[in-house]
């Protein structure tokens, strides 16, 4: 039978589409979040329009107050011209904005005012109270777009999965004897020496099941308890583990024989890792996933871990290497039936 689709893929990214949302104003009411979510091309546009559009914007606002206050007819008349030498402007008259003579120099004043340059060629009197005002809002107005754009970009060069690349798993798990119990095992580790604080990790089980009634589940997550060399979910990942789950008769494997292991086209197990970034605090979360064929039957993984010079050296190259080692060709069912009669 054709294998079905992953569910998760071995790099963490959920294989879920979503389609027919009805309702899209929801993404509008949380504008950070979707900015956040955009792609970079998308974010740089909206970044570049939103200073653009504010200082077209305060510019046409500038350039209608120098016109109304006929700051514009003054300045036309203050231009040199080469015949003519210079003008005089009337006896007492203030411009609302100084050198100010068309919707160029506007615009250019308009920049300066919200991005706080100030050439000194062009500034506000107080002549015009309403020319104050517009000062005072386009600086809000910028102080504003100025923390959420920079924010946006912020989260988006700091999103928590960014660290998850650093977190591996082993590209195959193994199903192998450990302590007379067979047990699914896997490797993780981090590639960094930050480390990631209250790590914990959990394991489920998703396939297609049906119930009594005849209701059919096609994505249904199990979850089922794992092992690890420190107890409970919590681990110390300060070096590769081993993080293992008892195969007994509460597990979803427990029926599981390497004969009939890979006609289970339906089995996908996910492995979900969370915890929180020393250098940052924020939360990160890496997953990966494991179909039947990408797991080995009655092997275990090498050592990787050596005492070198006082400390201890971990040899990534070997991080995925497994070793084939006895193991009873049958069911978790069976074994445990067999130990009972003996």
């Amino acid at each position: 039978r054709e294998r079905r689709a992953r569910f998760v893929g071995k790099n963490g990214a959920c294989n879920v589409a979503h389609k027919n949302i009805r309702e899209q104003g929801r993404f509008l009411q949380d504008v950070f979040t979707t900015l956040v979510d955009l792609k970079w091309p998308h974010t740089l546009l909206i970044f570049t329009m939103s200073f653009l559009c504010s200082w077209l914007l305060f510019g046409m606002v500038w350039w209608l107050i120098a016109f109304a206050h006929g700051d514009l007819d003054h300045s036309t008349r203050l231009q040199r011209d080469p015949g003519e030498g210079v003008a005089e402007a009337p006896a007492g008259f203030v411009p609302c904005v100084t050198s100010i003579h068309s919707f160029t120099s506007a615009f250019l004043f308009s920049i300066e005012v919200q991005v706080t340059i100030g050439f000194g060629g062009r500034m506000v009197t107080e002549e015009c109270p309403a020319a104050i005002l517009v000062l005072i809002v386009q600086n809000i107005v910028g102080l504003v777009i100025n923390a959420i754009m920079l924010g946006c970009i912020f989260m988006k060069t700091s999103q928590a999965h960014r660290r998850a690349e650093t977190l591996i798993f082993s590209k195959h798990a193994v199903i192998a004897l450990r302590e007379g119990k067979l047990c699914f095992m896997l490797r993780v580790g981090d590639l960094r020496k930050s480390m990631i604080i209250s790590a914990t990790i959990r394991m489920q089980v998703v396939k297609k099941t049906a119930s009594l009634e005849g209701e059919v589940v096609p994505l249904n997550q199990i979850d089922i308890q794992m092992e690890n060399p420190v107890g409970g979910n919590s681990i110390f990942l300060v070096s590769p583990l081993i993080i293992y789950h008892v195969i007994d008769k509460n597990s979803p494997l427990y029926d599981i024989s390497p004969l009939n292991l890979h006609h289970h086209e339906d089995l996908e197990i996910i492995v979900i890792l969370e915890g929180v970034v020393e250098t940052t605090g924020i939360t990160t979360q890496a997953r990966t996933s494991y179909l039947a064929d990408e797991i080995l039957w009655g092997q275990r993984f090498v050592p990787i871990v050596a005492e070198e010079d006082g400390q201890y050296s971990v040899d990534y190259s070997k991080f995925g290497n497994t070793v084939k080692v006895p193991t009873p060709s049958c069911t978790a069912r069976q074994l445990e039936e067999d130990k009972s009669i003996m």
